[in-house]
């Protein structure tokens, strides 16, 4: 005779997950990952917080575009960013009073189609100031500040910066704005996927970011 089910020791065993977007199952969005071959490499530097979120765009986007790299860390040497850097990159970062003044680029100059690399920084906004802080090369990299771009459909984690965009939105149209040739807005397809699964299978969960 068979030992009674511990209903304890099932509901403590862990779910299984998705190795390639590392969401549970049951809620993963690979099926609709697109793959865009983009000029501009996107290298985004992820805070580690950012890497065991649920909702974590900054990997999709990864996923989606050919041309990027996703580097999971808080702080990096001198040595370690001058290695990751290209000779021409833009920060993808809003010109808040806070940072010192840089060149701002601009969509459809000659600065933007020589333009090698877009770094963008994946992280809350109070960890994001963090990681500029700690990085005064980026700072003084030639900046893209998005504008008046419109709402977040990011129904599922809130942000305390108003207007907020996740990064896998501000990555999508930034790159649709220096790229117009190739189609980006395809990459919201996975992300309005998470959204829809995420809805249908828990509550929302209101995470202040």
């Amino acid at each position: 005779m068979s030992a009674p089910k511990n209903p304890d020791l099932q509901s403590s065993m862990p779910r299984q997950t998705c190795p390639t977007c590392q969401r549970p199952l049951k809620v993963c969005y690979c099926s609709a990952l697109v793959e865009i071959a983009n000029r501009i490499e996107v290298l985004i530097i992820q805070h580690p917080l950012e890497q065991k979120h649920p909702f974590n765009t900054g990997r999709m986007a990864h996923l989606c575009l050919k041309n990027s790299e996703l580097v999971v860390v808080e702080s990096l040497s001198d040595t370690e960013l001058a290695q990751l850097l290209k000779p021409k990159s833009a920060l993808l970062y809003p010109s808040l009073s806070w940072l010192p003044a840089a060149e701002q680029v601009e969509a459809g100059t000659p600065q933007a189609d020589e333009l090698e690399q877009l770094v963008v920084i994946d992280a809350t906004w109070r960890k994001s100031k963090k990681m500029l802080h700690l990085h005064p090369a980026l700072q003084q990299l030639p900046r893209i500040s998005l504008a008046g771009e419109g709402g977040s459909n990011y129904q599922i984690r809130h942000s305390s910066l108003a207007n907020s965009l996740s990064t896998l939105e501000s990555i999508v149209i930034t790159m649709q704005q220096l790229e117009p040739e190739r189609d980006f807005k395809v990459m919201l397809r996975p992300f309005e996927k998470m959204i829809a699964l995420q809805k249908a299978n828990f509550e929302p969960e209101k995470i202040r970011g």
